[in-house]
């Protein structure tokens, strides 16, 4: 006969904990050793074709506090408008440009990318998307990764017919996703507060 087998309880669901940013960037937090650089760190090439750009992020938490111990990751197109990968559907087999980068937010809640400005991709209708790069944030206190997206504010006419923009039912929280241009620097630099919770939540996407 065989004996009753005990009813499993679920495994209780856990955070990031302290320790996102640290591992994935260790070279940041002062651990050397793992490796020479820390994954995602370097998006360009000297082949990298398209303008030089920095993007860049202000992460603020719902008390209105800087989130200083936050991981970003971004995917973008190459200014042709294709994706590294073979497996992409509009694929840039060559290495010149990578495509993805992650960099750790700083004491200020700031994180930065030193990339190129992306071309329109095709959106899901066939048409033409905005120009725009795909956020991935984590860190202590976050159960899954917020994705987002950032658009240019410099791209208004193709941000008005954007597949996912118009897809916002409140026009105002469009705003949340377009950043600003900065031209006071050596390239134009675009910076985004994204805002986790609160009145100016940021809109990030259920995929």
């Amino acid at each position: 006969m065989l004996n009753p087998l005990p009813r499993l309880k679920e495994t209780p669901s856990q955070t990031g904990g302290p320790y996102v940013h640290i591992g994935l960037t260790p070279n940041f937090a002062g651990i050397a050793g793992v490796y020479d650089t820390d994954p995602g760190a370097t998006m360009l090439t000297p082949e990298t074709k398209g303008q030089r750009i920095t993007i860049a992020g202000r992460l603020i938490d719902g008390s209105g506090a800087p989130l200083t111990d936050a991981v970003v990751e971004i995917w973008q197109a190459d200014a042709d408008g294709r994706y590294a990968g073979a497996m992409s559907h509009a694929a840039n087999a060559g290495p010149a440009f990578l495509g993805w980068g992650r960099q750790p937010s700083n004491g200020e809640g700031i994180f930065s990318f030193e990339t190129i400005k992306p071309g329109p991709v095709p959106g899901p209708d066939g048409k033409p998307m905005a120009p725009h790069v795909v956020l991935w944030i984590v860190a202590r206190g976050i159960n899954i990764g917020l994705q987002t997206r950032l658009y240019f504010a410099d791209e208004a006419e193709a941000n008005g017919t954007d597949y996912v923009l118009t897809r916002i039912p409140d026009i105002r929280r469009r705003a949340s996703l377009i950043a600003p241009r900065d031209d006071s620097g050596p390239v134009p630099r675009y910076m985004l507060d994204i805002h986790l919770q609160g009145d100016r939540e940021t809109v990030f996407f259920d995929v």
